[in-house]
C-alpha cells in the first residue's frame, strides 16, 4: 500500500474535503429485521467493504461469530470476523473493513485472508468494481451521496463528532489517500541475520555501543522493503512487462515479469521463457523508480565499478570506518551492510562513528519552516538580518510559515550571523561529544572558536617572527632543548600529542579537540610565550612536525597552512 495524493488538472476543480464526523449506518442481516451498527468516517468508501470486525470479547456481538451480512448496496456476503485490535469503546465497537484505503485494515484483511478492493482511483474519482451510480464520481462528492442513500434506504442512523488526525498534502493542501499499487519488494530476513551477527560476532563496531540495542532489535523484527517509489527521478526498476505480439501466438502470463541489466538482456530471457522469437517479443519497463535507501545501500562497492572487478574496486573495497548521523542507522547504514555482504561476500566497513543530530540553540531540530537552520555557508562567510530574510523568501514556504519562519529568524539572529570561518565552524562542531545527546549548534559558541583561531594564527605569527626569517628547523630527533621551559614545554607538547592520538583511536573527536586547544591555551600561550624569557628556536621543529599532522587531522588548516 502507499501514499498517493490525487492528480488535480489546472482546468478541473475540485470540492474541498468535507468535515470527517462519525457516520453511524446498519448493514443488514441475512436474517430478516436484524442489523449490525457501523460507524464510519469514509462512507464514500463503502463500496470497498470486504468484512465487518469486532472485538472477540464483545459480549454485544460474541452471538455474530461467523456470521454473514449483506451489502446494503451491492449485495455481496460480508463475514463477521474477530479482530483484538478493534476497540470496542470506539464507535459502535464494529468497523467495516475496507483494506484497498486504509492501512490497519490492509493488515487485519491480510491476516484473516480477506480478498483486496480499490473503489477510489488515482484522480480521486471512485471507480468502484464492476462500475456503477458512483463511477467517475469526486470522492468528496460520493461522501454526500453514500449518506443521502443510506437515508434513502432507512440505514442512516445520524452523525456525532469525532476527533482524528487527517493527512494532508503539505504542497497541494489536498487529502491524501492511501491506495492499493503493485509494488517490487525485497525479502530481507536472512541478509538481516548476517547483520546482527556481524555485529554480535565484532566484525562491525558501532561507535558509540549503546546503537548495538536498536541494531539487533532491528534486524529481529525486519520486514520485506518495498523498493518501489512513484518518483520523477531515481534509478528506474529494471524489470519488464512482457508481451508476445504475432497473432495466433499463445500469449504468456499476464504477471509475466522479467529483471535484467538492459532491454536487450530482458528480450533473450524473455524469448526464452516464452518459447518465442525475440523479435516477437513485446517488452515494457515499470516506470517506478528505486528506493533511494536502495540506491545509496549500493554506493560504497558501485561507485568503484562493481560487478566489474576494477582496481579501485579492489584496492578501496571494503574501507575501514563510515562517519555518519544517528538517525541514518537503520535507513542507510543497515542497508549498506545487508547489501554490501549479499552482493560482495565482505562488509563495506569495519567501524560506524555515528554522531548526534546537529539541533538549534534551543535543541529544537532544525526546520526551514522554522526559520532556525542554519546555512553553513552563512556561518563561514557571515550574513546580515537583511540577506538571511531574502534567502527564505526564495524558497518554497506557504505564507503562514513564511511569516513563522521570518519571526523566527529576527528573534534568533536581529543582527545577522558574523563571519566565522571554516576552521572556526569546524572546530565548534568537533568539539561536541558527538557520542551522547543532541548538539545544540550555537552561532556564538562558533564566534568563540574563531576568537581561539585568531590567538593561534597570532601566537605563530610571533614564534616566527622571534625565531627571524632565515631559521631553518633541524630534525625534531636531532633537537636537545637545555633550556628547563624549553623541556617543559615539549613534555606537555608529548603529552598532548598522546591523549589526542588515543582519542582519534577511540573515535572521540571531542577529546582530542579539547587536547590540542587546551595544550596551545594553556600551556603554549598562557606559560611559554608568557612566561619565557624568549622563543628558543631549538623547540620549533617539534612544533612544526607535530602540530600540523594534529591540526589536520581535525580539519583545522589555518594553523597547519600559516606554519607550514
Amino acid at each position: 500500500m502507499s501514499l498517493g495524493v490525487p492528480s488535480v488538472s489546472p482546468t478541473m476543480s475540485h470540492p474541498p474535503p468535507p468535515p470527517l464526523p462519525l457516520f453511524p449506518h446498519h448493514h443488514p442481516w441475512l436474517s430478516p429485521g436484524l442489523e449490525l451498527p457501523v460507524a464510519t468516517t469514509r462512507p464514500e468508501t463503502m463500496l470497498g467493504d470486504v468484512a465487518v470486525a469486532v472485538h472477540p470479547m464483545d459480549p454485544r456481538y460474541q452471538h455474530l461469530h461467523g456470521r454473514h451480512l449483506r451489502h446494503p448496496f451491492t449485495g455481496q456476503l460480508l463475514p463477521v470476523v474477530t479482530d483484538p485490535t478493534v476497540e470496542p469503546t470506539r464507535g459502535t465497537g464494529a468497523v467495516k473493513v475496507t483494506p484497498g484505503h486504509s492501512h490497519p485494515d490492509l493488515a487485519l484483511a491480510r491476516a484473516h485472508g480477506l480478498p483486496l478492493l480499490s473503489v477510489i482511483g488515482d484522480d480521486g474519482t471512485m471507480c468502484p468494481p464492476g462500475g456503477g451510480w458512483l463511477q467517475g464520481v469526486h470522492r468528496f462528492v460520493a461522501r454526500d451521496k453514500v449518506v443521502t442513500a443510506l437515508s434513502q434506504r432507512g440505514l442512516y442512523r445520524g452523525t456525532q463528532d469525532h476527533a482524528m488526525t487527517l493527512p494532508m498534502c503539505s504542497r497541494s493542501g489536498d487529502v491524501i489517500e492511501y491506495l492499493l499499487k503493485d509494488q517490487w519488494f525485497l525479502q530481507c530476513q536472512e541478509m538481516a541475520q548476517c547483520a546482527r551477527e556481524a555485529v554480535v560476532s565484532g566484525r562491525l563496531q558501532l561507535v558509540p555501543r549503546f546503537h548495538e540495542k536498536n541494531w539487533k532489535t532491528w534486524m529481529d523484527n525486519v520486514g520485506d522493503w518495498c523498493l518501489s517509489r512513484q518518483l520523477w527521478w531515481g534509478h528506474r526498476v529494471p524489470a519488464y512487462k512482457v508481451g508476445v505480439s504475432p497473432p495466433g501466438s499463445d500469449p504468456p502470463d499476464r504477471g509475466l515479469w522479467v529483471v535484467a541489466r538492459s532491454e536487450d538482456e530482458a528480450r533473450d530471457e524473455a524469448a526464452r521463457l516464452c518459447h518465442a522469437p525475440p523479435r516477437d517479443i513485446e517488452l515494457q519497463q515499470d516506470p517506478d523508480v528505486l528506493d533511494t535507501w536502495f540506491s545509496s545501500a549500493l554506493f560504497p562497492f558501485a561507485a568503484l565499478g562493481w560487478p566489474e572487478e576494477t582496481p579501485d574496486l579492489r584496492r578501496f573495497y571494503p574501507t575501514t570506518l563510515l562517519e555518519t548521523g544517528s538517525d541514518l542507522l537503520f535507513f542507510w547504514v543497515a542497508r549498506m551492510v545487508m547489501l554490501g555482504q549479499e552482493l560482495t561476500g565482505h562488509l563495506p566497513f569495519s567501524q560506524v562513528l555515528l554522531h548526534s543530530l546537529v539541533r538549534d540553540a534551543a535543541g529544537r531540530k532544525m526546520s526551514k519552516s522554522l526559520g532556525n537552520v542554519i546555512d553553513p555557508r552563512d556561518v563561514i562567510g557571515g550574513a546580515s538580518l537583511q540577506e538571511l530574510q531574502e534567502k527564505l523568501r526564495r524558497t518554497v514556504l506557504d505564507p503562514h510559515e513564511l511569516a513563522v519562519a521570518s519571526e523566527g529568524q529576527k528573534r534568533q539572529f536581529p543582527h545577522g550571523i558574523p563571519e566565522c570561518g571554516t576552521d572556526a565552524l569546524r572546530l565548534a562542531l568537533c568539539s561536541h561529544n558527538v557520542h551522547g545527546d543532541d548538539i545544540r549548534l550555537d552561532v556564538a559558541a562558533v564566534l568563540n572558536q574563531r576568537h581561539f583561531c585568531n590567538k593561534v594564527w597570532n601566537a605563530v605569527k610571533f614564534v616566527l617572527a622571534s625565531v627571524g626569517p632565515h631559521f631553518i628547523p633541524r630534525p625534531p630527533e636531532e633537537t636537545v632543548p637545555r633550556a628547563p621551559m624549553d623541556r617543559w614545554v615539549l613534555s606537555r607538547l608529548a603529552r598532548a600529542v598522546g591523549e589526542f592520538g588515543r582519542r582519534m583511536e577511540a573515535l572521540e573527536v571531542h577529546g582530542a579537540t579539547a587536547a590540542a586547544q587546551h595544550f596551545w591555551l594553556r600551556s603554549f600561550c598562557d606559560v611559554y610565550l608568557v612566561g619565557g624569557a624568549s622563543v628558543c628556536p631549538s623547540v620549533c621543529p617539534a612544533f612544526v612536525s607535530v602540530l600540523p599532522r594534529c591540526c589536520v587531522s581535525i580539519h583545522f588548516h589555518s594553523l597547519a597552512s600559516r606554519w607550514c
